[in-house]
């Protein structure tokens, strides 16, 4: 088996073989390819590969104008770049006129650690499900990762993708694969559901194990594929458990949270509560400072399921 990859890696990897694989391939960067690695890749895709600059907004006109000519365009930056300061530039140019264009948004929340406040998105996940027609999805490991990049070539419309960099723990085997719009039950239980995405599944899974020892079984569903959502797995688990637990790396407004109270709320069977970022912006700091500092830690989650499980 081989050793867990940075998710940067296998981003550059995999690319490289898709460039290879197919000629309509073109990846865009703002000025961040050593943060992505791109610039590693080949030199004979060089010409299918564009730096556009620090100008995000144009980089998605780009991305467009590239589709409409027959092109599949592949966009990274940092997750606040690609979301909140081109917004306009995706909702227009890329939702509303249909364009089949991949976002990868790297670094979204506390993952940007050291590149602070400005560099620290809460909103981007709420931001792009809000585009009608997106598909919204947050990458739990490497494995996954490299299964949706493969998949990549056959999505329609806009695709928003966010990732962690470096760092990211292997939850799943090789064999693994992966379907836009179904959860991954990753442990099952019967009383409580806990639903998570990225970086907080390692938290999630470290609450499993705590909250054993409360005689509290709960289950455990990477909802990676937050728009669109699993509705039916949401249903069953609602049902089964009565009480559902988010755990996001974002504002509870508009993200995980959100999309699950959404799709719950017209079955009125579940309490549903949240771990997330409330009413703050970013700073800077390491990831275990920054989880303390926002309460996203396995302890917060413990803490939340004990109130309603104690009652």
């Amino acid at each position: 088996m081989k050793p867990p990859r940075d998710l940067r890696v296998v981003y550059q990897e995999t690319m490289h073989e898709l460039l290879g694989q197919n000629p309509d391939i073109v990846l865009l960067e703002a000025d961040l390819s050593s943060a992505i690695t791109t610039n590693k890749i080949d030199a004979r895709f060089s010409n299918r590969i564009i730096n556009c600059g620090i100008q995000e907004a144009n980089m998605m006109g780009v991305a467009a104008g590239l589709n409409v000519s027959g092109l599949k365009p592949y966009v990274h930056s940092f997750a606040p770049f690609v979301s909140r300061r081109a917004y306009d530039q995706v909702f227009l140019s890329i939702g509303y006129a249909k364009r089949d264009v991949f976002i990868l948004g790297s670094d979204g929340g506390i993952s940007t650690e050291h590149n602070g406040g400005t560099h620290m998105s809460f909103e981007d996940i709420a931001l792009m499900r809000a585009i009608p027609g997106s598909t919204v999805l947050e990458m739990s490991d490497d494995i996954m990762f490299e299964h949706i990049l493969k998949q990549s070539l056959s999505f329609k419309g806009l695709t928003y993708v966010r990732i962690k960099r470096r760092g990211m723990k292997r939850l799943y085997p090789e064999d693994a694969t992966f379907e836009i719009g179904k959860g991954n039950v990753i442990k099952d239980g019967c009383d409580a559901t806990i639903i998570a995405t990225g970086i907080m599944l390692e938290e999630v899974l470290n609450a499993h194990e705590q909250l054993k020892a409360h005689g509290i079984d709960a289950a455990i569903i990477d909802m990676f594929s937050i728009k669109p959502i699993d509705k039916s797995l949401l249903f069953q688990y609602a049902e089964k458990t009565g009480l559902i637990i988010t755990a996001e790396n974002h504002n509870l407004v508009g993200g995980l949270f959100s999309a699950v109270t959404e799709a719950l709320s017209p079955h009125k069977i579940a309490i549903i509560d949240g771990i997330g970022v409330k009413e703050s912006f970013g700073q800077v700091g390491l990831t275990p400072y920054l989880k303390e500092t926002y309460h996203l830690t396995a302890e917060a989650i413990v803490k939340k399921v004990l109130s309603y499980k104690n009652h």
